[in-house]
């Protein structure tokens, strides 16, 4: 039976040329930790380290590579930047659009602080003035997605970003969805930080993600996890310096050689390249599915201002059963339910049904997604 990956808002398949040669070079003929030995393979990796923060700089227009800092994936990057940010009595403004990697770290802290959900329409567009009117006296820190998990609508996170500014609050981005789809100016959106993760657009592998932050927030910031970083190691005081302050333990090397090799890829073939791509994929199938019978789609109804990603409700059907038939009997992989965005859901007005997610890719075709609307009407007709 065909196969159609089209779950890449979990996770991109396939992963970039090179990765699992990179991955696979390390672990056969280098091996060696960082910051720890003082001979050529450990050499050799320490170079191959420091060179993907080079490239992530370069993905972000960021000027600062120790300040890129590697955590396994965004959800840690996410609860190492808002653990170490916030303390008693700090306010905290969400979009109503977030993942849970944001507002379960949130939750977490309890009363220690406090938070407010601005609601985004129906589209899953902010309204900037419901933005404007929610900023408090003790608001320390916006954090926010720029482009939602679920409906893959595109947040105006420039305006915030000058608002933060103006107000002198701290402003953390969720990159999930977009780093590798969109282009990313750090200075440009006014940022403090921004967490990324490897595995989704950047097309690298699972395990390594990280975040790249300005020198004033990184200052005032509390460690998340304290140990050995191979440096001061006379010391059993964490360092204060990057990116020493925020890696502790080993890193996942293996990981960042992958991602070192999607990185090159990404910037190679241009993200403008691969937006394009992408667009042009997501609006066949917008246009293949827009007038279908008892099919609705979530969000923004063409491909301007949304990555690509798709959310669709089987209207009187259940979403679930409809994922399950994709797969078993055409091989259409795509992902039903909540997406770990409970208030995303609420606010699209698809909660608690959920919806059939299709997240595309450019190594898709045409031939792919005119596979996939065939295959939905398939099972509409029946």
């Amino acid at each position: 039976m065909r196969q159609v990956y089209l779950d890449n808002g979990a996770t991109s398949f396939p992963k970039a040329p090179g990765v699992v040669e990179s991955m696979s070079d390390y672990m056969l003929n280098v091996g060696s930790n960082v910051n720890r030995g003082a001979y050529n393979s450990s050499y050799k990796a320490e170079n191959t380290v420091f060179e993907t923060r080079e490239l992530i700089c370069q993905l972000f227009s960021f000027d600062k590579p120790e300040n890129v800092v590697f955590t396994k994936n965004i959800t840690e990057s996410l609860n190492v930047l808002i653990k170490g940010l916030l303390q008693d009595h700090d306010h905290v403004i969400v979009s109503s659009m977030e993942h849970n990697a944001v507002m379960r770290p949130l939750n977490a802290l309890g009363n220690k602080i406090e938070y407010s959900k601005v609601k985004c329409s129906k589209l899953g567009d902010l309204d900037i003035q419901d933005f404007l009117n929610a900023i408090q006296s003790n608001t320390k820190a916006v954090v926010m997605t720029h482009a939602s998990n679920v409906c893959g609508t595109i947040l105006d996170l420039e305006a915030v970003g000058r608002i933060c500014r103006e107000k002198g609050i701290f402003f953390i981005i969720d990159s999930a969805q977009t780093a590798g789809f969109l282009d990313i100016d750090f200075n440009g959106l006014n940022a403090d930080a921004i967490g990324f993760t490897g595995h989704k657009s950047l097309l690298g592998p699972q395990g390594i993600g990280g975040f790249v932050i300005n020198d004033k927030l990184a200052n005032i910031m509390d460690t998340f996890i304290e140990g050995g970083t191979g440096s001061l190691s006379d010391s059993e005081y964490q360092p204060n310096y990057m990116p020493d302050k925020f890696e502790s333990g080993t890193l996942n090397i293996p990981g960042i050689f992958g991602l070192n090799a999607s990185l090159k890829y990404v910037l190679n073939e241009g993200l403008e390249s691969i937006r394009e791509k992408e667009l042009l994929l997501l609006d066949r199938f917008m246009q293949g599915i827009y007038d279908m019978n008892g099919v609705e789609i979530i969000g923004k109804k063409s491909y301007i201002g949304r990555t690509g990603i798709v959310s669709l409700d089987f209207v009187n059907q259940d979403n679930g059963l409809i994922s399950h038939e994709l797969d078993k009997a055409y091989g259409i992989m795509t992902r039903c339910g909540m997406h770990c965005a409970p208030s995303a859901h609420q606010t699209l007005g698809t909660f608690p049904r959920g919806t059939v997610r299709f997240g595309l890719s450019h190594f898709n075709t045409l031939d792919e997604i005119d596979y996939t609307i065939s295959s939905i009407k398939k099972i509409i007709n029946k």
